[in-house]
């Protein structure tokens, strides 16, 4: 996983990029992250795939990710690398799902003040974006402490297996 609080291009998108967006349901027989990768965004930014560098974030303005309740649009995003995802809002089972698979979500109604190829980070529990392209700083919702947590521990999984095998230690 991909540190958010470490400077990555920003790839912005527009209001209401629905999960075909993300990921276009031809491409959803497989859930292999890198798989998946491979066709990010390839209806709408063809050239993502090929040229996002582990560690950029996708930007975005209001209702990300509406559509379909599966999880591949997300895991497409983590097979490329995203560190992070910043938008105005966020469909709620996309933003669900990304807690839940490790990729670091906020809520900035800023988002859309951040240019395409601006170097931006964030600080999940600050609720902040620092752009440092620009010097600037954007406010957003910060995650709450057990999501931060659920997000650092590489998503539910991951922090399900980590707490039952601290437990039989016990």
């Amino acid at each position: 996983m991909t540190d958010p609080s470490e400077p990555g291009r920003a790839w912005v998108f527009g209001d209401d990029i629905d999960t075909d967006q993300i990921t276009p349901s031809r491409f959803i027989v497989s859930s292999d992250p890198d798989e998946l990768a491979t066709h990010a965004f390839e209806d709408l930014r063809p050239e993502f795939s090929e040229n996002v560098d582990s560690g950029d974030f996708v930007v975005a303005g209001e209702n990300f990710g509406s559509g379909s309740s599966r999880e591949h649009s997300p895991l497409s995003l983590v097979g490329a690398g995203v560190a992070g995802v910043v938008a105005q809002s966020f469909a709620r089972i996309f933003f669900r799902n990304a807690i839940n698979l490790g990729l670091p979500v906020l809520i900035c109604p800023e988002a859309g003040i951040i240019d395409d190829g601006d170097e931006i980070c964030m600080n999940l529990g600050e609720g902040v974006v620092y752009n440092h392209t620009t010097g600037e700083t954007y406010n957003a919702e910060a995650l709450p402490e057990f999501l931060q947590t659920l997000v650092e521990q590489g998503g539910l999984k991951a922090y399900t297996k980590a707490k039952l095998a601290g437990r039989e230690s016990d």
